[in-house]
């Protein structure tokens, strides 16, 4: 196959066609090739991959502000590491078979390089700059959401023991329910503001005693802060 074929399929899978296919050339050179052919001046992905790893948090931490309203900034920082950190990236590289489709030095390819998941990560993180380059933010934004819109939606990160990115309220009764006698209730003490901007105060007491207040925009943010400021009472 041909390496102008390899790139036609690789777009397919991508799901973008490149105006400029030298960005994607470029997204796909790893540097350990560049210097192998070091006489010919090719340009490695380093420098898309510092633009894309920009492009991701943008757009990630854009996505994630909008669509998680009840995540304080604490936790939002955490989703957001969640689904840029090498894992998730590597992760989404290997369902493209990125991996098949980048340049590697000989040395590089034999030590299964194309496998290895920082540079599974750092090609991704390339390719979302080639996509930049080429088209502008709302088409990078386009692909990064195929990815990271279904790990959020489907709750995978929240659930997964390698994030431990759990709500509040969820903590808080884990802990409580280890002594069954233990009664743990969220009471409304507070309510103000236009039906359009309401501001809700709630407490959380525990067998009758305040142990966490907060504030929010619902109920159930308020709920979310009291069980904070709970939990960071009690050294969590």
């Amino acid at each position: 196959m041909e390496y102008s074929d390899n790139l036609q399929e690789l777009e397919e899978k991508l799901g973008y066609t490149f105006k400029e296919i030298q960005y994607l050339r470029t997204g796909l050179t790893h540097s350990s090739y560049a210097n192998e052919l070091k006489k010919y001046h090719v340009r490695c992905n380093e420098r898309q991959e510092f633009l894309g790893d920009a492009v991701l948090s943008i757009v990630v931490s854009d996505y994630i502000y909008k669509n998680c309203p009840e995540l304080p900034e604490g936790d939002l920082t955490k989703l957001r590491a969640a689904l840029v950190c090498e894992k998730s990236l590597a992760g989404y590289a290997r369902s493209i078979d990125l991996g098949k489709y980048l340049l590697l030095s000989k040395g590089e390819r034999h030590s299964n390089g194309q496998n290895r998941p920082s540079i599974l990560a750092d090609a991704f993180e390339s390719v979302i700059a080639a996509i930049y380059l080429d088209s502008g933010i709302e088409e990078a934004r386009k692909f990064v959401c195929k990815f990271v819109v279904p790990d959020i939606k489907g709750g995978k990160l929240i659930k997964s023991k390698d994030y431990r990115l759990k709500d509040h309220k969820t903590v808080l009764q884990e802990i409580i329910q280890k002594n069954p006698e233990e009664k743990l209730e969220y009471v409304l003490v507070g309510e103000s503001g236009p039906d359009h901007n309401k501001h809700f105060v709630v407490e959380v007491h525990l067998n009758s005693n305040v142990i966490g207040k907060g504030g929010g925009r619902t109920k159930k943010e308020a709920e979310q802060q009291a069980a904070r400021e709970a939990l960071g009472l009690m050294g969590y």
